[in-house]
């Protein structure tokens, strides 16, 4: 949990900050195969030939071999243009105009008590169907962020910037008829469906928490049989097969 505040107009809001994702894999230590015990990570200099402490080390970007140019800490924090821990709003947005490829890490903005602003400005946005996009700093690193409700909460999603989302251009259309078109069509109107995420396991994960049991009962974990893909290289032979299996 981190405590920040939204800057709206000359409105403060303090808040809480809690990320929503958390990581569900299952976690594994390296260890050496002879006698199981865990692999240490060294920090090494090799021209000093020696170990190096954490508090020896500085950040330095390369500009040509064995030539970098350092920054401290102190020097890279001077360089942050917002205060860590504020989040101002500059404007509003559609959120439809929001693609969601644009979207990274969520939080869900609290307050520990009640707070007349915050319920202000999040009815607000649901009146207005409008999206608050704002900028803030998060462990150091800059971010423009999205605001907005889902189910009467609100969410905070920090963007991709532009530059960093790569989309190839000039992709390849190929021809094809109009059956072909139809039976494709036909295929995704027999396969909608619900969106229900709660459905959708990470079927690995429980392979292995199944694998970690069984070992733990001294068992062999069971061959997982992996669905063989088949090789119709004829598309509407494929399609027709596919609107028989559904």
């Amino acid at each position: 949990m981190k405590k920040t505040s939204i800057s709206f107009g000359l409105v403060n809001i303090p808040i809480t900050m809690n990320p929503i994702v958390h990581d569900n894999d299952i976690t594994f230590n390296q260890l050496h195969k002879k006698c199981l015990n865990r692999i240490k990570y060294v920090k090494y200099c090799p021209h000093c030939k020696k170990e190096v402490k954490q508090t020896e080390i500085i950040k330095g970007y390369k500009i040509s071999d064995d030539n970098y140019i350092t920054l401290t800490n102190e020097e890279l924090k001077n360089l942050q243009i917002e205060s860590e821990g504020n989040i101002e709003i500059i404007g509003f947005v559609s959120g439809n105009e929001i693609d969601p490829i644009y979207y990274e890490r969520s939080y869900v903005l609290q307050v520990p008590n009640k707070s007349k602003a915050f319920s202000l400005f999040r009815d607000a946005l649901i009146k207005s169907k409008r999206v608050a996009i704002a900028k803030t700093i998060i462990a150091t690193k800059f971010y423009y962020v999205a605001i907005r409700i889902l189910d009467d909460a609100m969410i905070m999603s920090t963007l991709y910037f532009f530059e960093e989302i790569n989309i190839p251009e000039g992709i390849t259309s190929s021809t094809y008829t109009k059956k072909e078109l139809d039976l494709a069509l036909t295929l995704i109107d027999s396969l909608k469906m619900k969106f229900t995420p709660e459905k959708y396991v990470d079927q690995y994960q429980e392979n292995i928490k199944t694998a970690i049991k069984a070992k733990n009962k001294g068992l062999k974990p069971k061959k997982v049989k992996v669905k063989q893909n088949n090789n119709i290289k004829n598309l509407m032979e494929a399609l027709e097969l596919s609107l028989k299996n559904v």
